[in-house]
């Protein structure tokens, strides 16, 4: 039968398939029966006759708790493929699916990048069609997977096509497929498939019908066979249940053993007839055969059986099997099922906890055993949920309770996570568990939005914590107060709080949580000692990437910006091998931000954008945020001034909705490097002291320190000299308590500038400090010396100042810097080569960073597994990139991208020769 009213849905996937490669898919949203599923079947047809190949796979309740089953459905028939996937891919994969010996949560973002490469290696033989239905069903895993596909298909020979029930939440919402809602059929399209459907019914009943089916074809198909039941049914019935209603008396109307085998059918997890039949002769105590079995429910149109599965013609038909049952006959069922599935420990187990109608400790231990087997967070918290539901000590209640919110925060379920720590929080919690309670919630934002005195609680919390013996406990709560103290500002008394905490625990000074704790509290106070043991763990990167992506927050913090890229750009590589895309948007936007304010803007750009597309994707409002606003930054310093403000008025939104005073404090930064190039010295003061205004919300006591250079320029360019004098004797004493690099470049800088004697001497002393690894800074201080030798009329000597600045501005993309130093030394008499664009700066952020990763000889496929990318985009992405470099070979790329002295070549992505 065709489909009614659906013609222009129709078209829509019909270009999706027809088409070119510009979108990646679909999401069809509707109610229950309103046809999402006969779309997606019109779709296979087309695909079919496209000549495209389909792979499906649907979610269904019983396997919800089940980590990626549905993954598992759709990938099976490339399962030959599987060994010629990369090695950490193919380890990660076979270990989500049960099939190595590997033990722990494989990451979610390499089994969906494998799963990427599956697709789009397939997809290079044959285009495929990827159809995930009933996708609120779906186990999160596999949600999270196709949610992954579905970002990175647009140019790759892949559509997905997913359902989803409406008024559910999905991972794919905001994934880019093309939103397609379906709204019932018009009165015409109605009547026209009621009078296919049940020609023969009465008037009134017609009408009636039509009334509340309201265009839903489900209703008219199915409720025209029970019209009859209209009668007995109030007219306020929601039309699920009218449904629902239905298909319980189709199924009332079989014989007994039919009823038993459909109620098997619905409980079990996997659509096998052979355990169908097993599992009724259990309950039955006989064994009829499958034709006996099925056939009046395929009559009735309850099912059809294929290929040795059984299948609901509909969810609805489905649920309202298991309703009508009691729940003696579903433990019953679930009973022989955990009887029959000897083979399948897991799915035994699971059938074991829905038999038992109360509490019971040994099956809870057995979903313990669950749990810790678990490929996904999101299947762990449903296996210790349950568990805790069947604990009969109350205190082993709150453990798994406890156990089952920490693997809600693995997996980013933030609802799920609060909803159990609640719960478990009413049963009497001992001061451990009340501990853990506390720290578990900490990752969530790092407490933005929160009422400040909280901070306060976290520490009165960590110290009695600390005082019960719990010191890792008492240490993952004070780092969730300390990170409130950088994104919002807590006091003085606060801050002093959370350093006598930190200074009692039993820690040593050089323990890195210790030390990024001192870092966000205290960035002056305890600056000495924490550049100290910075500098003294600086020849360990490399060991751990937390560890590393702590240090590098922790050098942020105290203007060691040199060390913080060392230390963020230690702490990708492992985060990117291991796949944890949840904390590598932070170390990318630490190294993206220091980068930057380092002048390597080769460096920052593709950072940064792949930090904002990470961040934006993993859910991390703030990291997303400041990864925009030093976008905006980078943008600035590049002359792009109308790109730079758009940023900045995106990350300006986000950090204001957040209260994150540094994504505030970068964006007011950007303003000023923006009016300091344009030539509005009034505005750039303005914005630059901004920072400084403890009533303002960008007032960052971490960062303000640290951009003296552009606010001292912009106050004497701008008259407000004086201003700028106040300024710095209000900051002077920290120069005295912190050897920041930051702030001590940025003084002398600013010294030198409003000096009205001694100048000169305070010019050479700037320029005789250490500023290896701060190019942009040295380059400042030429350009600042030449212009004051030029006004001192020594032109001769003002020259190879304002020369040696303008290369350095020239290399790094500062335009207006570099058009300063131009203009600087054609007043001194010398010309200056037209400066033309870098070949970095003709490329997008997002294809500088491919670009740089070929001209340092990676494959595309190692590019790929780098930023979590297929190797045909990476491929199609250096077709654009040749062009614009004027290239014609990766082997030029490396003539084009010359890589900057002193950068690490990047090690080869390692695969073992898979």
């Amino acid at each position: 039968m065709s489909l009614f009213g659906r013609d222009s849905e129709l078209k829509d996937l019909a270009a999706l398939l027809y088409g070119p490669h510009d979108r990646g898919g679909a999401l069809i949203v509707g109610e229950a029966g309103i046809g999402k599923s006969a779309l997606a079947e019109e779709t296979v047809a087309a695909a079919a006759v496209a000549g495209v190949r389909v792979l499906r796979t649907a979610g269904t309740e019983a396997e919800q708790h089940f980590g990626y089953a549905g993954l598992h459905r759709l990938l099976h028939p490339l399962r030959g493929a599987f060994d010629t996937l990369p090695q950490r891919q193919y380890d990660a994969l076979t270990a989500a699916f049960g099939l190595s010996d590997t033990t722990g949560e494989p990451s979610v973002y390499l089994v969906a990048l494998a799963t990427l490469t599956l697709l789009v290696d397939a997809g290079a033989e044959r285009p495929l069609l990827v159809v995930a239905e009933d996708v609120q069903w779906l186990d999160s895993a596999t949600v999270e997977v196709i949610a992954f596909l579905s970002r990175r298909i647009d140019t790759e020979p892949v559509v997905v096509i997913a359902t989803l029930r409406d008024g559910g939440t999905s991972a794919l919402d905001d994934t880019g497929l093309t939103p397609i809602r379906l709204e019932g059929l018009s009165d015409e399209h109605a009547r026209t498939l009621l009078n296919v459907t049940a020609p023969g019914l009465p008037p009134p009943i017609r009408d009636r019908l039509l009334t509340e089916a309201a265009g839903n074809p489900l209703a008219l198909t199915e409720l025209a066979s029970a019209a009859a039941d209209l009668e007995e049914l109030p007219a306020a019935t929601p039309l699920t249940e009218r449904l629902r209603r239905t298909f319980t008396a189709r199924g009332l109307g079989l014989p007994d053993p039919t009823r038993s085998a459909l109620l098997v059918a619905a409980l079990n997890d996997t659509d096998s007839i052979a355990e169908m039949l097993a599992a009724t002769a259990v309950v039955a105590g006989s064994a009829p055969s499958e034709r006996e079995l099925l056939a009046p429910a395929i009559d009735a149109g309850m099912v059809t059986a294929e290929a040795g599965g059984v299948t609901f013609r509909h969810p609805l038909m489905r649920s309202a099997i298991i309703s009508s049952a009691t729940d003696e006959q579903r433990g019953r069922v679930h009973s022989a099922l955990a009887e029959i599935l000897g083979h399948a420990p897991d799915r035994r187990i699971w059938h074991r906890a829905a038999s038992v109608p109360g509490p019971d400790e040994q099956v809870a231990i057995e979903l313990d055993g669950v749990a810790e087997r678990a490929t996904h967070p999101g299947a762990a918290v449903a296996a210790r949920h349950r568990a805790a539901e069947l604990s009969a000590d109350a205190g082993r209640r709150v453990d798994r309770l406890l156990e089952a919110a920490e693997a809600a925060v693995r997996a980013g379920r933030r609802d799920t996570a609060e909803q159990l720590v609640r719960t478990a929080r009413t049963l009497s919690p001992t001061p451990r568990q009340q501990a853990t309670a506390h720290w578990l919630l900490s990752g969530f934002e790092d407490g933005l939005r929160e009422d400040l005195s909280r901070i306060g609680e976290l520490a009165a919390l960590a110290s009695s914590v600390a005082a019960e013996g719990y010191t890792d406990a008492a240490m993952r709560i004070l780092w969730g107060a300390a990170m409130r103290c950088f994104w919002s500002e807590a006091g003085a008394d606060i801050r002093r709080g959370l350093l006598a905490v930190a200074d009692d625990l039993p820690v040593p000074d050089d323990d890195p949580r210790l030390v990024a704790v001192a870092a966000y509290v205290a960035p002056v106070e305890r600056g000495a000692r924490v550049l100290g043991n910075l500098r003294g763990l600086a020849a360990e990167t490399g060991r751990d990437p937390e560890v590393d992506r702590f240090l590098g927050s922790a050098a942020l913090q105290v203007g060691a910006f040199d060390l913080a890229a060392r230390f963020a750009a230690a702490a990708a590589p492992g985060l990117r091998d291991t796949g944890q895309l949840g904390a590598l948007p932070r170390a990318l936007t630490v190294l993206a931000w220091s980068s930057a304010r380092l002048g390597d803007l080769a460096t920052a750009a593709p950072v940064a954008a792949e930090a904002e597309a990470l961040a934006r994707e993993t859910g991390q409002p703030f990291m997303h945020g400041l990864a925009v606003a030093v976008l905006a930054e980078i943008a600035a310093l590049h002359g792009d001034y109308a790109r730079s403000a758009a940023l900045a008025s995106d990350a300006e939104r986000i950090g204001l909705a957040a209260g994150a005073r540094p994504v505030l404090a970068t964006v007011a930064l950007t303003r000023g490097l923006a009016a300091l190039g344009e030539g509005r010295f009034d505005d750039a003061f303005a914005e630059l002291r901004r920072m400084h205004d403890p009533a303002d919300p960008a007032y960052t006591p971490a960062l303000r320190s640290y951009f003296l250079a552009e606010l001292t320029e912009a106050a004497v360019r701008g008259g407000q000299s004086e201003a700028a004098r106040e300024l710095l004797a209000e900051l002077e004493p920290t120069t005295r308590t912190t050897p920041s690099p930051a702030l001590h470049i940025g003084f002398r800088y600013a010294r030198a500038l409003l000096a009205t004697e001694d100048t000169e001497d305070l010019f050479t002393a700037a320029l005789a400090a250490d500023l290896t690894g701060w190019p942009a800074e040295r380059a400042r201080l030429q350009l600042a010396y030449g212009e004051w030798l030029r006004r001192q009329r020594r032109v001769v000597e003002s020259r190879a100042r304002l020369r040696a600045a303008r290369q350095t501005f020239d290399a790094l993309g500062f335009a207006a810097w570099s058009e300063r130093s131009r203009l600087e030394l054609r007043g001194a008499g010398e010309s200056s080569p037209d400066r033309s664009a870098d070949a970095g700066e003709r490329l997008t952020p997002h294809e500088l960073s491919i670009a740089r990763l070929a001209a340092q000889g990676l494959t595309n496929r190692e590019i790929g597994q780098r930023l979590f990318l297929s190797h045909r985009t990476v491929s199609t992405h250096l077709h654009r990139i040749f062009p614009k470099l004027g290239v014609s070979s990766r082997t030029d790329l490396a003539a084009a991208l010359p890589v900057p002295p002193g950068t690490p070549r990047l090690p080869r992505a390692g695969e073992d020769g898979r």
